[in-house]
């Protein structure tokens, strides 16, 4: 298979590159930084470029077989102020825009596009299972994801399938939220986040790798996909199994309000409960490697 691919760089984009290239698949990799991305692998063809900037990176797509574009400033990386959140939106919807201009102008169509979304889609909803019909929250998150989804919907109004992967937490030891934990928690001073109620959406990086691939080999999957594991667990039974495989306490609290005086805004968020829940994917007949936390947990940190 062809493929053009965004985001290779980063944490699940070099995990995916590696799947790919095992598989035999040939890559075209663009990235603003060619030197880093020419790095992940041989024989990968890297294009430097700005992604939400139209030229002639745009031509790489004629004739390839599929596009999956995971490009998107960390919305963990920084604090957030309004320049920030402005590259938040650019990085994502801009990006997503020029690429779905690229398969719309293509002589020889792509015939799937995975496009990364994310559960923020939802925004806060307690308690409620959250499949992928249910509707969009009312935040800044949840704003910008119906965007970014609106512009990879555009693919769809021709020949090419498209998928938009709601990806929850991903849990990975070589950095994002787990890699932030690890050093607090193996020092027994981690906890859970505010009330510790709220729902946690997690999913080994196994399984988003794992997703990935059968949504590009199973043309019955289309539109929204929740990149989640079928356990949905709490905050607080999150950090308690943590600390369990770590063989540490995991009892001292954040409140809600250190959070937001140590992280600004995106305190909020991280304090925000959403049940999400892995409908398509199962009823799809996808087989998760991790479906529990404590087996997950204890591969990836034993």
């Amino acid at each position: 298979m062809r493929i053009f691919l965004t985001g290779a760089t980063g944490l699940i984009g070099r995990r995916l590159v590696a799947d790919r290239l095992s598989r035999g698949d040939t890559l075209t990799v663009v990235s603003r930084d060619a030197g880093r991305a020419q790095t992940l692998g041989a024989g990968i063809d890297v294009v430097e470029a700005d992604l939400t900037r139209s030229g002639d990176w745009q031509k790489r797509v004629d004739g390839c077989d599929a596009v999956i574009h995971l490009a998107g400033a960390g919305v963990g990386d920084r604090r957030w102020n309004t320049a920030y959140r402005k590259l938040l939106v650019d990085s994502r919807v801009e990006s997503t825009r020029r690429i779905v201009d690229a398969i719309n102008d293509a002589d020889l169509r792509p015939s799937v596009l995975l496009n990364a979304s994310a559960v923020g889609y939802y925004g806060a909803c307690g308690d409620t299972p959250l499949d992928e019909s249910a509707p969009a929250g009312d935040d800044f998150l949840a704003r910008l994801t119906v965007q970014w989804e609106t512009q990879a919907a555009r693919a769809g109004r021709g020949s090419t399938r498209v998928i938009m992967l709601r990806i929850a937490v991903v849990l990975d030891p070589r950095g994002a939220a787990l890699g932030k934990m690890l050093p607090v928690f193996r020092l027994g001073l981690g906890g859970p986040l505010g009330s510790g109620r709220q729902y946690f959406p997690w999913i080994h990086w196994r399984d988003v790798i794992g997703l990935i691939g059968f949504a590009l080999d199973n043309e019955s999957v289309s539109g929204p996909l929740n990149v989640v594991a079928p356990d949905a667990v709490t905050n607080r039974v999150f950090t308690k199994t943590l600390g369990r495989v770590l063989h540490r306490p995991a009892v001292l609290p954040v409140p809600a309000i250190m959070l937001r005086l140590a992280i600004g805004e995106m305190g909020r968020y991280v304090v925000a409960s959403q049940r999400v829940v892995a409908e398509r994917a199962l009823r799809a007949g996808y087989t998760f490697a991790f479906d529990r936390l404590q087996p997950a947990l204890e591969d990836l940190l034993q």
